[in-house]
């Protein structure tokens, strides 16, 4: 039985991340999440919580002085760090909790692995790189980092942090950096659950300036299969890289032709029709301070990671998003 902690584990990603490891039996499971924004104890299903494989704990990672005696307990192989503040709106209202979440709490994990000798992957974010104009190539692992919010740079920090434990304490961790993600369970204050809660009430979707912000994206659930695979990877095929890896997706859309996307899928697939006209749907309101024009990532790796290389299509993607919210 290979033993894994997943921080953040009820959370939108560390759910996901969580059910692709317990299709493998030989996996046991221990969740810890402080239950902040994002996370919720029906993101895992019952099936999942009630077996034998599983143990989730209610902890703040940064300031729970249970963490020693959990990892005791159950002398875990890998820890699966995604436990993270992530809303870049709320970092900016509010820095010091993402202060506290992602670097405090990053640090203090750390040092747990340092003395357990864990396998680790940091999940960390594109974001980290900063903004590309319109015709920059993407970002790739061996770039500076430049973070131009509160959230990103705590991540930034939080990324440094792992690399100095690398290099200093030999520690082995794999920092991931990954590109939006979409999917079922995702907090309702995201761009793409925020789309579908304004159409489904027949209210104008907020899009910030004039919607030509630039994001790439992944599935979910491609993602998780990112992370498994990073972790399952020997520690020494990162070190050229620096201990990174990106996790691109397959396409970037620009706002207002993903707002389009998802307009022309709920008018498809729904069973009346929903009848959206796209022009109505939305309104622009004020941007956001600090607002990063376009994130596009791509790797230095020749080989790409099977969960990326074959992601599931954007539009299918959507597809499957939308049935999740139930909107029609």
């Amino acid at each position: 039985m290979k033993t894994y902690i997943v921080t953040g584990g009820f959370g939108f990603i560390g759910s996901a991340v969580v059910e692709e490891l317990f299709r493998d039996e030989n996996n046991f499971i221990v969740v810890i999440d402080s239950m902040t924004t994002g996370s919720c104890e029906y993101n895992i299903s019952d099936d999942i919580q009630k077996s034998d494989r599983f143990q989730s704990y209610y902890a703040d990672i940064a300031t729970d002085g249970s963490m020693k005696a959990l990892f005791d307990t159950h002398k875990p192989d890998v820890v699966l760090h995604l436990a993270a503040e992530s809303h870049v709106d709320r970092s900016i209202t509010d820095p010091g909790s993402f202060i506290n979440s992602n670097v405090v709490g990053t640090f203090k994990i750390l040092e747990l692995v340092k003395e357990y000798g864990c396998r680790m992957v940091h999940v960390s974010t594109d974001e980290v790189y900063g903004q590309l104009d319109l015709t920059e190539p993407a970002f790739l692992e061996t770039d500076i980092l430049d973070p131009r919010s509160p959230y990103s740079a705590s991540k930034a920090a939080s990324d440094l942090l792992v690399l100095s434990y690398i290099k200093t304490f030999e520690v082995e961790a794999t920092i991931t950096r990954c590109c939006n993600n979409y999917g079922p369970r995702q907090h309702g204050e995201k761009l793409i659950p925020t789309i579908l809660g304004k159409l489904q009430t027949s209210a104008k979707v907020p899009i910030y300036g004039d919607g030509s912000n630039i994001r790439e994206w992944i599935y979910v659930d491609d993602h998780a299969k990112a992370i498994i695979e990073v972790s399952d990877t020997p520690f020494e095929k990162f070190e050229h890289s620096n201990y990174i890896r990106n996790i691109p997706g397959k396409v970037s859309h620009t706002n207002l032709e993903l707002l389009k996307i998802i307009v022309t899928s709920l008018n498809s697939t729904s069973p009346t029709g929903a009848n959206l006209v796209f022009e109505d749907s939305y309104e622009f309101v004020a941007d956001r301070l600090g607002h990063d024009f376009k994130y596009e990532i791509a790797t230095i790796y020749k080989q790409p990671l099977h969960s990326v290389k074959y992601q599931i299509n954007f539009e299918a993607g959507i597809r499957k998003t939308i049935e999740y919210y139930d909107i029609s």
